[in-house]
């Protein structure tokens, strides 16, 4: 999980130099290359897997919900910041484009100091001994066996449920109008009013 939003930050900081030397190279194909490359970028649900992972149990739900505000103020955050006054004159919206780059970079130098998630290291590297100093990483000294007991039993219940391929899921009938409906809601996200909010 930490390898691979270290990956993607190495790609958002790419399209954020890419799409900030697009008027140097007067080149508006960059500026799609970069906006592209932001779109594929696995940054929100990434953040929700990890920090749901590495928090406490008692405040997991908060911290899965700082996804949706620190989405909802980066936007608020780009669209001040776009003002004429401000970097949406002619001469600064290159760097306004390229500014997705700097929370990337900031993730980038801290998440190294971060351990891995205690799950992934118990369910799917079998670390015992790893995953019990990443919890004392994060959550501090104390008795956390609750928790280790609790991941094993996910591990043992995940052991009987088959996981099915992204083209598997797209043939079985009983996920065929879930899946619509998943469609549905994450094309027209858009059209719901966040961006007014």
């Amino acid at each position: 999980r930490k390898k691979c939003l270290l990956c993607n930050n190495l790609l958002m900081i790419v399209a954020a130099s890419i799409m900030g030397c697009s008027k140097i190279a007067q080149s508006f194909e960059m500026i799609l290359i970069g906006r592209f490359m932001c779109g594929i970028s696995l940054c929100v649900p990434l953040h929700h897997q990890y920090v749901g992972e590495i928090s406490p149990r008692k405040l997991r739900g908060f911290a899965n919900s700082t996804s949706s505000f620190f989405w909802s103020l980066g936007k608020a955050v780009g669209q001040i910041s776009g003002q004429r006054e401000l970097l949406g004159s002619q001469s600064l919206w290159p760097m306004l484009m390229a500014s997705c780059g700097l929370p990337a970079l900031v993730q980038l130098v801290t998440l190294p100091f971060f351990p891995e998630s205690p799950p992934y290291l118990l369910m799917h590297k079998g670390d015992q001994e790893g995953c019990k100093k990443a919890i004392r990483q994060l959550w501090g000294e104390g008795h956390h066996q609750a928790e280790i007991d609790d991941i094993m039993k996910e591990k043992a219940t995940m052991k009987n449920t088959k996981i099915l391929s992204v083209l598997e899921l797209m043939k079985e009938p009983a996920f065929r109008w879930q899946l619509y409906m998943i469609v549905i809601l994450t094309a027209t996200v858009q059209l719901c009013g966040i961006n007014a909010v």
